[in-house]
């Protein structure tokens, strides 16, 4: 299944991300699950966390040292929220 493109990604409280899509969908996303691993151990640094932006042309979201969460996933377990 394709996603809707990403148009913002907005940083939440507890690890979550607020994602608005072109459709005019907003979900969240957890991300804390992810933090375990190695790859993503440096996002528990809050002030880093926060600097998620959405890759050019919206098909995903990344931060600056390459940490980055596949669409699908971002779409198909994030809960709705309008």
């Amino acid at each position: 299944m394709l996603q809707p493109k990403i148009v913002k990604v907005e940083p939440m409280d507890e690890y979550k991300l607020r994602l608005s899509y072109e459709t005019g969908e907003v979900r969240v996303f957890d991300v804390l699950p992810y933090i375990a691993g190695d790859w993503f151990e440096e996002l528990k640094n809050k002030d880093y966390f926060r600097t998620v932006r959405v890759i050019s042309g919206g098909y995903g979201i990344e931060w600056s040292n390459g940490q980055d969460i596949a669409p699908h996933e971002l779409y198909e377990m994030s809960t709705l929220l309008q």
